[in-house]
């Protein structure tokens, strides 16, 4: 099963961490691993290479952490809430394959 965990900052996304591998299909004919990662990936470009801001990225075989900096946080709020969004729309079409948390963040 894949995690996805949103840490929040008071009300505010701050970031995230995609762990595991949903199961659905074997490697590269997982539908829901390549939407989860898919999200992800544009998530991380966009606050980056287009919003410009330094944000702390990790990527290893079956795991994403993305964190924004504090004073970046406003800035960034629809773009999370759109990947909360439709990380929960995933996660209730593929209940056994896909879990969304969302809570404090821990520094």
């Amino acid at each position: 099963m894949t995690k996805v965990k949103f840490s929040c900052l008071d009300d505010l996304i701050s970031g995230f961490e995609i762990s595991g591998h949903s199961g659905y299909a074997e490697e590269g004919q997982d539908i829901v691993c390549s939407a989860v990662s898919s999200v992800a990936y544009m998530v991380v470009n966009t606050v980056t290479e287009i919003k410009k801001i330094n944000a702390k990225a990790e990527d290893k075989d079956g795991y994403i952490f993305f964190h924004i900096p504090d004073d970046k946080l406003v800035d960034c709020q629809d773009i999370m809430e759109g990947m909360l969004l439709h990380m929960n729309e995933l996660a209730e079409q593929y209940p056994d394959y896909l879990k969304v948390e969302r809570g404090a963040y821990n520094a």
